[in-house]
């Protein structure tokens, strides 16, 4: 068995490592703070685990999802994040992720616990995002049920403060078509303004605010 733990807080890190190496004491454990690293390490040392932040120093922890899985189709990946928002949730649940947990509510037991629900070919989500996912499934409004995935990459680029033109440019399309999705977004959202759009954007994290770590925080 190889597990890799992904945490750039080195005491957490470590932290990790212990309890993985407590748990199963059989396991090889590596380690990497930050994405450049995990992906060498599982280029170099194939994982049959990968326990992941998703908050990493350079870079958002579920980009390199699809990398694991392409190095190692079989891998079990569990998800962690000291803040889970909606959006965060619904990325990592389309990833195919096996485990999610938050790490400011659950203590380190619970790591054991989805370890081998994981392992044992279970999904498991702590108590705290199937709160947060119950409560999205039964919302008729939720952003995943009324937007477009397209509509959602908009949404987020006006969470940003981008213009028209600058969404635009960043999608590749006429500046009109820009002006489209967001009048769209506004009227399927039932929204009047953009300041009414970028807030949305923030509360349910598809941005964060300026003046605040928000989504990127720990």
């Amino acid at each position: 068995m190889k597990i890799l733990i992904v945490e750039d807080q080195t005491l957490v890190r470590e932290l990790l490592v212990n309890e993985c190496s407590h748990a199963l004491p059989e396991a090889e454990v590596d380690a990497a703070g930050d994405g450049a690293t995990a992906r060498a390490a599982c280029r170099r040392n194939p994982p049959d685990l990968v326990i992941l932040d998703l908050v990493l120093s350079d870079g958002d922890g579920l980009d390199l999802v699809p990398d694991f899985f392409s190095q190692v189709p079989t891998v079990k990946i569990i998800a962690l994040s000291s803040h889970i928002d909606e959006f965060t949730l619904h990325r990592a649940l389309s990833s195919r992720v096996h485990g999610i947990l938050d790490k400011n509510e659950q203590p380190i037991k619970v790591l054991r616990e989805a370890v081998t629900a994981v392992l044992a070919g279970r999904q498991y989500i702590s108590s705290a995002v199937q709160r947060l996912h119950a409560t999205l499934r039964a919302d008729p409004a939720a952003f995943d049920k009324i937007l477009s995935d397209r509509e959602q990459e908009v949404l987020r680029l006006v969470g940003e403060g981008l213009t028209n033109e600058q969404i635009a440019r960043r999608l590749g399309v006429g500046v009109a078509t820009a002006k489209k999705h967001r009048l769209k977004l506004m009227a399927k959202l039932d929204m009047h303004s953009t300041p009414q759009l970028m807030r949305y954007a923030i509360e349910k994290g598809f941005a964060r605010a300026p003046d605040s770590p928000g989504r990127t925080s720990h």
